[in-house]
């Protein structure tokens, strides 16, 4: 059974269909790349399989459970979790506080008991903060655990927001352009740490412009163009394919020179 199911998934504003009939899966394990020119619908889809839009059709499916009507914290609870084009963390706190906000949907310990000093609360406390420094570990800010996440570099916000993600422990880890913004050492970085996380066996889907990352990570890619899938298949079938080239390819190559 695939891990996500995308079943001829449609979002229309008004008389635009930024999303129309789009079906794909996500394996267990895999790095699947959404990518095409800009007003494909890639944040769109995005923003429907994690609960920010409601569908205007089709279903979406994670480990057969039917996620289409669920608000996006229980899709969350059930092992979604995901990153945005712009940056959104709690600048006032501190680094490490940013994560363990993302992990609250796993600890168990109720507001009441929470206000009361029991072992078991510290315990839980503990280990949160445990399981909190590892991811920063991960991601390589743990010597700045202490720091306001206002402070962090760009390229290491980038990160945190990551290692957030990741605190939730999820199933599915949905990336909206994370190499946005970045320089290309730490977009280098960022494809080691990616690689690193389907390494563990954490499965990623992510949306990204940047062709090197895309090429040299994803296990397979799917085009959108114009809200429809065009091509979808493996690294080198999607460079090769004239309608990738002609819609998005191409298109990608002039703007550089």
């Amino acid at each position: 059974m695939s891990l996500l199911t995308v079943d001829s998934l449609c979002k229309y504003f008004g008389g635009v269909k930024a999303v129309d009939g789009v079906s794909f899966e996500v394996e267990k394990g895999e790095i699947l790349a959404l990518i095409g020119p800009n007003g494909a619908g890639k944040t769109t889809c995005f923003n429907v399989v994690n609960g920010l839009l409601p569908p205007s059709a089709g279903r979406v499916f994670l480990e057969g459970e039917d996620l289409t009507t669920l608000p996006p914290y229980r899709r969350a609870r059930l092992g979604l979790a995901r990153t945005f084009q712009n940056i959104q963390l709690f600048g006032g706190m501190s680094v490490m506080e940013n994560v363990l906000a993302g992990g609250h949907l796993r600890r168990r310990t109720g507001t009441l008991a929470a206000l009361l000093p029991l072992p078991g609360v510290r315990q839980a406390e503990a280990r949160a903060r445990e399981q909190a420094q590892e991811w920063l570990n991960l991601v390589g800010l743990a010597d700045k655990a202490d720091w306001p996440a206002d402070a962090l570099a760009y390229g290491e916000q980038r990160r945190l927001e990551i290692a957030r993600a990741l605190a939730q422990q999820p199933k599915l880890l949905l990336l909206d352009e994370p190499a946005a913004g970045l320089n290309p050492r730490e977009t280098e970085d960022l494809m080691a740490l990616l690689a690193s996380l389907r390494d563990l066996g954490i499965t990623l889907f992510i949306i990204e412009h940047d062709m090197n990352l895309v090429m040299g990570l994803s296990d397979r890619i799917v085009v959108l163009d114009q809200g429809r899938i065009i091509a979808a298949g493996v690294p080198k079938e999607i460079r090769n394919n004239p309608r990738v080239i002609e819609a998005y390819l191409g298109r990608e190559e002039e703007e550089e020179t």
